[in-house]
């Protein structure tokens, strides 16, 4: 066997200090902090780099996939379920639909379940479906539990083999307070809860009929750290409560299913599926149970909704890749992949199609099922993992302190916490450090809103608090942006947006660029143009053009000259604007130019402002 030769032995170790010197030298006495280190939403810093060092003390790094604390995954491969949910009306038709997509890939099937349906429709639903060899899920909005028990009857009535029927329930009586300000079945967390485990556990053991909707956080507005905490809240408030009445945690903790959302923080996603098995396994721990497994935790991951947007729809496609390739690489047991036009309207044949192939691709070409725990041993992920695991936890505690999630929802403590999160998040998306690609940022000032779009659907209203605290709203951050371009696309007259640009040549383009984009984000007509030799010219063209608002795009150093000449030549016919933030803003304003857009403007309350003064 050949000596195996140390390729890096002849250059000399360097170490973080020799790094960070070199940065601090390249930096030019520019903050370090300022400049490179990334402060989250989630409360904690990210560095631009880290090292073999940064991995120290992590114990769960000695341990592989399907071993305790299971950060590395559950089981020993990285497989996972390609579901698709169906809406369930009509039986026969949501049936027939059912056995069309198990051909196309599908190895889970979740029902949405419309209406409540008796034992005979169950069958029909069911027709032709092999149990024993498809799990399948429930998801019911009144979360009755009444499906894990049709489902137990089913089984029975047909003689299938019952330790092989796999799925879970949608049921989740805090999440339905969550939602809702009340709970489902009365004051109490576990009397329906208990009853529904009791009934189901020699009828359905492998079958998960109790739910934890983490995903409704983070599509109500909050951070991963928050959906994580508040995820772990709810499933100890299920534990303490179920195991207070009798029964033991090997019961309970195979029996529950915890539904998060995938946003867009790509790597932060895989983090947090990593640094949530970690918690629940700890958690779990803390109950002793006789099995190791019971501290497994059950993660079904949705593509996030609260990202989505209705302009631009196909931009929700690249989202929900990332997202699906996120829940993926972190060990999700089941993915569902949303329909980009979800937003807005019933999914069609195309948009479920489009969903169900991003997982299939994953699968068959990208192979992301074949490594086990790809993410390990990244010194960046597996500090992001340790980061989440840590803010998460101190959360946790915090409404632990406050009497539980329960009591910490009466009392708007987690509310408020994801209004902040909001606040925050709401404030980058104004000034775009946050960006929505075909909303926020590159949008297409062609596109229209379809007439037939239900606006109801697009702005849902916010519940009234019955008392048991303040329901969260289930919302997207794109909502603001959509209905104020919906006021353009509703107005009789679309603004005619100028660009003039004279002098610099480099300046001039980049900034009227920069300034279309900017307007486009409202729906207005854009006119861009090469260039001009002189503002008489370029003003001349923009009167020619019908421009209710005429950007001037040039040079900081010629703005003055330019602009002065620019409101002398307009006398306050039309709106003057400067794509800029130039230092002789005082003297432009003194001219008659006081709008000005630049890097640093809020977006929203800008193109708000000039919709109002056009009258739209």
């Amino acid at each position: 066997m050949a000596e195996k030769e140390n390729l890096f032995a002849d250059f000399p170790e360097t170490s973080t200090e020799d790094w960070m010197e070199k940065v601090k030298k390249d930096l030019k006495g520019a903050d370090f902090e300022r400049k490179l280190v990334w402060r989250t939403l989630e409360g904690f810093n990210i560095m631009p780099f880290y090292r073999l060092e940064d991995l120290q003390n992590k114990e769960y790094l000695n341990t592989h996939p399907g071993e305790f604390p299971y950060t590395r995954g559950t089981e020993v491969n990285n497989d996972w379920l390609v579901r698709q949910d169906i809406n369930v009306d009509n039986v026969k038709a949501a049936n027939k639909k059912a056995l069309n997509i198990l051909n196309k890939g599908v190895t889970a099937i979740g029902f949405n379940m419309k209406r409540a349906i008796t034992p005979e429709e169950l069958e029909q639903l069911l027709d032709g479906i092999v149990l024993e060899a498809l799990p399948v899920y429930f998801n019911s909005p009144d979360s009755s539990g009444l499906y894990s028990r049709l489902l137990a009857d089913y089984v029975e009535k047909k003689g299938l083999d019952k330790t092989k029927i796999q799925g879970a329930e949608d049921f989740d009586s805090l999440g339905f307070l969550v939602l809702n300000g009340f709970m489902p079945c009365g004051k109490s967390i576990c009397d329906c809860t208990e009853k529904l485990l009791k009934d189901v556990k020699d009828r359905l053991p492998a079958y998960r009929p109790v739910s934890v909707n983490a995903k409704h956080f983070q599509n109500a507005g909050s951070n991963l750290t928050q959906e994580l905490a508040f995820a772990m809240a709810m499933g100890v408030q299920y534990l303490d409560s179920l195991t207070e009445a009798g029964m033991s945690i090997d019961e309970v903790a195979p029996r529950m299913q915890f539904n998060f959302a995938a946003g867009s923080n790509y790597f932060m996603e895989i983090a947090k599926l990593r640094a949530a098995r970690t918690l629940w396994a700890k958690i779990a721990e803390s109950y002793k149970p006789e099995k190791k497994e019971s501290a497994k935790m059950h993660a079904h991951v949705e593509t996030a909704t609260w990202n989505m947007t209705v302009y631009d729809p196909y931009v929700n496609m690249l989202r929900a890749t990332t997202e699906a390739m996120s829940a993926a690489l972190g060990g999700a047991e089941s993915i569902n992949v949303l329909p980009s036009n979800i937003a807005y309207e019933e999914p069609t044949e195309f948009s479920e199609r489009m969903a169900r192939n991003i997982q299939l691709i994953l699968k068959e070409e990208s192979h992301f099922d074949k490594v086990q725990d790809p993410a390990a041993g990244s010194y960046y992920i597996e500090n992001l993992t340790e980061k989440i695991a840590e803010e998460a936890w101190k959360l946790f505690l915090e409404v632990e302190e406050a009497g539980g999630f329960k009591q910490a929802f009466k009392d708007n403590l987690i509310q408020s916490k994801i209004d902040e999160t909001i606040t925050a998040r709401k404030k980058k998306m104004a000034l775009r450090k946050e960006v929505l690609v075909g909303t926020t940022q590159y949008p297409n000032s062609d596109e229209q809103m379809d007439e037939d779009i239900d606006i109801n659907r697009l702005f849902k209203s916010q519940k009234k608090d019955t008392g048991n605290g303040r329901p969260l709203r289930i919302f997207r951050i794109a909502e603001e942006f959509e209905a104020m371009r919906l006021k353009t696309d509703n107005s009789k007259t679309t603004p005619k947006v100028f660009m003039l640009t004279v002098g610099h040549p480099a300046m001039r383009s980049a900034r009227s660029q920069f300034a279309a984009n900017f307007f486009a984000v409202a729906g207005f007509d854009i006119i861009n143009n090469i260039g001009f030799d002189s503002v008489e010219e370029g003003y001349k063209a923009a009167k020619e053009a019908g421009a209710s608002i005429i950007v001037l795009c040039s040079s900081d150093e010629e703005y003055e000259a330019f602009g002065k000449e620019l409101a002398d030549m307009d006398n306050g016919k039309t709106m003057l604007v400067v794509a800029g933030n130039p230092a002789c803003k005082d003297e432009l304003k003194k001219a008659g130019i006081d709008r000005f857009v630049h890097v640093k403007s809020d977006i929203l309350a800008t193109l708000s402002e000039i919709q109002t003064k056009l009258g739209i």
